[in-house]
């Protein structure tokens, strides 16, 4: 029985496989998956009906089970604020700040080697995107 609130076994999977370093797509329902991603890295399809599971509903009890050093969004086009990236920031908090890349960039980083893990989620706030890099797991308080 898992204590904490991360349930889903292929999410649990992919993350346990994952290392220091490697990356996390959790994609908004407009991305091109096909086209977007590595075709060899596993996608999670959470991507149940247009706005059910968003990523704001995937990220939240991920990071009680993974640390992250950093994390990457995609920028608005046209340069607005993209409301999501401010609920990305309130839940990161201090573990990791954003950086915000193009369009362009955030695809390519989606379909680097180094992404250990898709999550398909049917968020249909634009670029609503979020790649977020594993940090290192550090040793609880008092233990030598």
């Amino acid at each position: 029985m898992l204590t904490y609130d991360l349930l889903h076994p292929q999410l649990l999977a992919g993350l346990a496989a994952a290392g220091h370093g490697d990356r996390v797509v959790l994609a908004d329902g407009n991305f091109p998956l096909r086209a977007g991603t590595n075709p060899s890295v596993p996608v999670v399809h959470l991507n149940l009906r247009p706005g059910l599971v968003t990523v704001l509903d995937v990220l939240e009890p991920l990071l009680g089970a993974v640390p992250v050093e950093a994390a990457t969004v995609m920028a608005s086009p046209d340069g607005a604020p993209v409301p999501a990236h401010d609920d990305y920031a309130r839940l990161l908090g201090e573990r990791a700040a954003l950086s915000a890349v193009d369009r362009w960039a955030f695809y390519a980083q989606s379909r680097a080697d180094d992404v250990a893990l898709v999550v398909a989620t049917a968020d249909q706030r634009l670029c609503a995107n979020l790649i977020l890099t594993v940090g290192v797991r550090t040793a609880p308080a008092g233990t030598p």
